[in-house]
């Protein structure tokens, strides 16, 4: 659907509020981050490592990345809600397994089964493209992520304070809590959205090489996935420089790391403000621009030994700024490059952004954990700014080949 149509919030027969789809987002992005500041009193629980344990992680997001290429098309099939409903429950499943786990190797299986809470991420910006064009999607969405990043500001604080009186366990029985409630949010409130349904398997494999095969959709996921690969290198790194190299508890550990969703809101706000005006292009270049300056001045710091936790994750709110402004627009386009496969579209396209935030997280966990430091962690999160620079950059540069072309080629 490209027309706005009518919202009632619990009503079951429209589609899902705002708060809805915010709090669909946001119960993944508080899986993520709850417990990062407990990571170092976890491993001390399993007797293991800090880079085996950085594994639920990496492997958490390697997870994801594989459910959503699977989440996508099935929800094209079957619909939004069905599929939502279902992942839901497996998360709240998963998270008590990881409360009983006795051994580390049973905890970081079923931390990968928690990542089927990665439904909400995927859905909630394809139920948006179901319900509104290009430009108002990306706006949506801004708004959605917007009051999505108000979790990972506060998420790790409460994982934190949890964790300091309570013990880790007392953040997953948190997550368990949340789950239990946005399950029940989406039963009461969504309604269908899905234009898929009753496209059969065969079909929409008969038609990915019409997403597959655009320039523009790799261009967009590619801005989208190096952008976010900064965050994900902060989430693999970010732990150890707070414990082992500025001395942070497990609390303030938690305060730094909502630094990045600081800069992640007011992205999103942008976003949510100024898409429609200045279409989508321009406010992921322009995201990528001020997050890779803010992150250039903070390394030119570090080199120069002016190192500390408040400059560093100061500084590291242009990681959620850049992001807050390129992701929400970046995946508008990729959605927008092919309507009837948004579901898919957008299965993809986080696949590829989580999958490579995967590879980056665990690179940065070896990395710090080498002796590296913080300096080397912001190098590795500004190169992947500059590289969504490059990404979008080329997208403005195929649109333009394609306005002066004689014939609208294939992937417009």
């Amino acid at each position: 659907m490209t027309e706005k149509i009518v919202v009632r919030f619990l009503d079951r027969t429209t589609p899902p509020h705002i708060l809805t789809l915010v709090l669909m987002a946001g119960l993944g992005a508080m899986s993520m981050s709850a417990f990062l500041p407990a990571l170092p009193h976890m491993t001390e629980y399993f007797n293991t490592r800090y880079d085996v344990m950085q594994l639920s992680v990496s492997a958490y997001l390697a997870t994801t990345a594989i459910l959503q290429l699977i989440i996508g098309p099935i929800s094209d099939r079957y619909g939004r809600r069905k599929v939502t409903l279902i992942c839901q429950s497996i998360f709240v499943a998963a998270t008590l397994g990881c409360i009983i786990a006795p051994t580390v190797e049973v905890f970081l299986l079923f931390r990968m089964l928690q990542s089927a809470v990665a439904v909400g991420l995927v859905l909630s910006r394809a139920i948006v493209r179901d319900m509104v064009p290009q430009n108002e999607a990306a706006s949506m969405i801004g708004y959605v992520t917007m009051g999505m990043a108000l979790v990972p500001m506060v998420a790790p604080m409460i994982g934190g304070a949890l964790d300091e009186v309570f013990g880790w366990k007392s953040v997953f029985w948190f997550l368990v809590a949340g789950g239990l409630a946005v399950l029940w949010l989406c039963w009461a409130d969504q309604g269908e959205t899905g234009v898929g349904g009753g496209v059969s398997f065969a079909q929409q494999v008969k038609d990915y090489p019409q997403l597959l095969t655009s320039r523009r959709f790799w261009g967009y996921v590619l801005a989208s996935a190096f952008a976010s690969g900064a965050f994900f290198a902060f989430l693999g790194g970010g732990p150890y420089v707070a414990v082992n190299e500025f001395n942070l508890s497990s609390f303030w550990a938690g305060v730094c790391f909502g630094a990045p969703a600081v800069g992640y809101a007011a992205g999103n706000y942008l976003s949510g403000r100024f898409s429609v005006r200045f279409g989508i292009n321009w406010m992921i270049r322009t995201g990528a621009i001020v997050g890779s300056l803010g992150l250039l001045l903070a390394t030119a710091l570090a080199a120069l030994g002016n190192s500390s936790a408040i400059l560093f994750f100061g500084f590291c709110t242009f990681v959620g700024l850049g992001n807050g402004m390129v992701i929400p627009n970046a995946s508008a386009g990729m959605l927008s490059v092919r309507p009837h496969l948004a579901g898919t579209a957008s299965g993809l396209g986080s696949a590829i952004m989580i999958g490579g935030g995967a590879a980056l997280s665990a690179f940065a966990g070896a990395v710090i954990q080498g002796g590296g430091g913080s300096l080397i962690l912001l190098v590795i999160m500004t190169c992947c700014l500059v590289m969504a620079l490059g990404a979008i950059l080329y997208v403005m540069w195929r649109e333009t080949q394609l306005r002066h072309a004689e014939s609208p080629p294939s992937d417009l």
